[in-house]
């Protein structure tokens, strides 16, 4: 039957039912808007304004100090390529190395945290708050630790029988950072992928076994599909943080050092030093590099379809273990199953 022949009284109600619901769901998302737009929206806006302006001082025309900021227009964007912006892409390629090594390191460790967690054995409830610790701990508290252990008198040294700088080097210092932050931080990518190993149903690993796949092929192929959802949320906001990674180098080495300088210590520095205009404009640049890699990470890896993924592999809303596996591995039926018999 075609909505034509519906009686009109019948349409006009779905429509107004519709139009109900439209309006209950602008309603309630108006209060996320509106938090998006103080919290978000306006602060871009106001950054944006400010990083045209460079900073209050002398003015060369006039010969005098005046307390208003000259209007320069783009001459902070265009600075970072020349001799001026030498810092800058130091601290980029700072913030990008940390984000990328971290995150590496974080997410094979998280995983072999989450599959240890997840192991049925004694004092598992141990284990777990042992795991956990250090990322409850915070990263202030962290830093202050880890500056005690990399301290030229410390455990480190005494460990190695060296005596390093940990603090003056370049690459010691970057090594420092890296430590320091994969510990504090691998837990948190264990702790969400914990929860996807969580909702993985028993019967999957003995219907794999049962086909004769080892513990390789399980892990590979039923484990990593299944958890693919909540290691992929894990390791985004995991990178999110790092690249805007601010406080565990500014406390563990100190401000001002090229060689753990990322671009949030930048954007501190210059706003330190009234330098707002080009602070601005280093945020902005932050915040555009840190949605470009959000966007163009989810694209990649498919975030969104993962649900979508695990519906195409049920059967009957049940999981089925052999559409994980390879067809050459699956063991042969016994013959008497095969013949509707029992052996």
């Amino acid at each position: 039957m075609s909505t034509s022949t519906y009686p009109a009284a019948v349409v006009n109600h779905r429509s107004k039912a519709s139009k109900a619901q439209a309006r209950l769901a602008w309603t309630l998302m108006v209060p996320t808007i509106a938090v998006l737009l103080i919290v978000i929206i306006i602060p871009v806006f106001q950054s944006l304004y400010q990083s045209l302006f460079g900073k209050a001082g002398l003015d060369p025309e006039t010969g005098f100090v005046s307390d208003t900021e000259p209007f320069v227009g783009l001459a902070n964007y265009t600075d970072i390529f020349t001799e001026a912006g030498a810092r800058f892409w130091t601290a980029a390629y700072n913030t990008t190395l940390f984000g990328v090594v971290t995150v590496v390191l974080e997410t094979v460790l998280g995983v072999a945290m989450a599959l240890i967690m997840h192991k049925a054995m004694r004092g598992r409830g141990f284990v777990r708050a042992a795991i956990l610790v250090p990322w409850a701990i915070p990263t202030a508290v962290s830093g202050i630790l880890w500056g005690w252990i990399f301290n030229q008198n410390g455990v480190a040294n005494a460990i190695l029988g060296q005596h390093i700088m940990w603090a003056s080097g370049d690459a010691a210092a970057k090594l420092t950072i890296i430590i320091a932050d994969v510990w504090k931080t691998a837990p948190y990518i264990g702790l969400l992928t914990l929860a996807g190993l969580q909702v993985i149903p028993d019967e999957v690993y003995e219907a794999a076994k049962i086909d004769g796949a080892n513990a390789w092929q399980r892990f590979t192929r039923i484990t990593l599909p299944l958890v693919k959802p909540a290691l992929v949320v894990a390791v985004l906001f995991r990178t999110l943080d790092a690249l805007r990674m601010f406080d565990l180098p500014y406390i563990l080495i100190g401000p001002r050092k090229s060689s753990v300088e990322t671009i949030s210590m930048l954007v501190q520095d210059e706003a330190s030093n009234l330098r707002y205009g080009s602070a601005a404009a280093y945020a902005l640049i932050l915040f555009l590099y840190v949605f470009i890699f959000a966007f163009a990470f989810v694209k990649i890896t498919g975030a969104d379809l993962g649900a979508s993924v695990e519906k195409k592999k049920t059967t009957g809303g049940k999981l089925n273990a052999s559409v994980f596996l390879p067809r050459r591995r699956r063991s042969p039926q016994p013959a008497a199953l095969t013949e509707g018999g029992r052996s």
